[in-house]
């Protein structure tokens, strides 16, 4: 796993293609994406948790402001011991700062294993990733992508890839976020990969009109 190759995405693509107009047209405008990566570890998750909820911009603040707190080396130990003031001024609020030191007791106790993650098939990672008190679907889907290459994971209530979808298809408003998922089932088992297509189209949207 990990990271599908260019290969397995140029199939998935084809196949997303033939199935969904919107995607078939995503597909036309930015061709085979980029897969987003990053590594199996408690940062990444860290990161998921404080990009909850939040504009892009105002979380990226945040997760600077948290990296530099902890010399660029966000890890269990010292999230588990650190003042819980100090992450306050990082601007983390209670709630998830409680997240972050659940996500991390859950590793150091072997609850939570990404060795054991990355052996499990999607649905038992899943299974074990949400088990953890601060680890939603979304942000578990979006480890399962990223960190370990699902192609079939899927983040359905990530807001950008419901407003690419708006946009492609011409809707007034975007797809309330059960229905997003439900369709997403007929993407099934490249759901990853049309998340990226989406995300990739957007982005080209946006570079496109400056902003």
């Amino acid at each position: 796993l990990m990271k599908p190759t260019p290969a397995q995405l140029d199939l998935a693509c084809d196949d997303l293609a033939r199935r969904d107009p919107v995607l078939r047209r995503a597909y036309r405008d930015v061709r085979i994406p980029q897969w987003r990566h990053a590594e199996a570890d408690f940062a990444t998750l860290a990161r998921a948790v404080v990009h909850q909820l939040l504009s892009v911009q105002a979380a990226a603040t945040i997760w600077r402001r948290v990296t530099d707190h902890f010399d660029g080396n966000v890890e269990t130990q010292s999230v588990l011991r650190v003042d819980v003031e100090s992450l306050r001024g990082c601007g983390l609020s209670r709630p998830k700062i409680a997240h972050l030191q659940s996500i991390a007791q859950a590793i150091e106790g072997g609850a939570l294993s990404f060795e054991r993650l990355a052996q499990a098939p999607y649905p038992a990672a899943h299974r074990e990733l949400v088990s953890v008190k601060g680890i939603g679907p979304w942000t578990a889907d979006l480890f399962l992508m990223t960190a370990l290459g699902h192609v079939d994971a899927f983040p359905g209530a990530d807001v950008g890839l419901q407003e690419a979808y708006r946009q492609i298809a011409g809707q007034e408003d975007r797809p309330p976020t059960a229905a997003f998922i439900e369709l997403a089932e007929s993407w099934r088992p490249y759901r990853g990969v049309a998340a990226h297509l989406l995300w990739a189209w957007l982005n080209r949207q946006r570079d496109l009109s400056g902003r």
